[in-house]
């Protein structure tokens, strides 16, 4: 029983490591947002949802944003552009 925990804590904690690694691609310089317009809600207290960067086949490619639910006691935090010792860096949005 023991050695089974053991196994599954194991396989956390790496997993967390490799989640804490995803994201981490490094640029020169920070891609320039593509402009859109964002469309009128289409119901009352919908939430905002701002666009995202990804990364994909060796770049970042911004998907646009979209409107949802709100969840429960969440507020939606904007991805943002951080700055790391080899460049630049998305880090993603989130529910807080």
């Amino acid at each position: 029983m023991k050695t089974t925990s053991r196994i599954l804590i194991g396989i956390a904690l790496a997993g967390s490591l490799l989640a804490s690694c995803a994201g981490s691609y490094y640029v020169a310089e920070r891609p320039a947002e593509p402009v859109y317009y964002r469309p009128a809600a289409p119901y009352p207290g919908a939430v905002w949802v701002s666009g995202e960067w990804t990364w994909r086949n060796g770049h970042y490619v911004y998907t646009n944003g979209y409107w949802t639910r709100p969840r429960s006691n969440r507020v939606w935090i904007s991805g943002t552009w951080e700055t790391g010792s080899r460049g630049y860096y998305w880090r993603r949005g989130h529910w807080r």
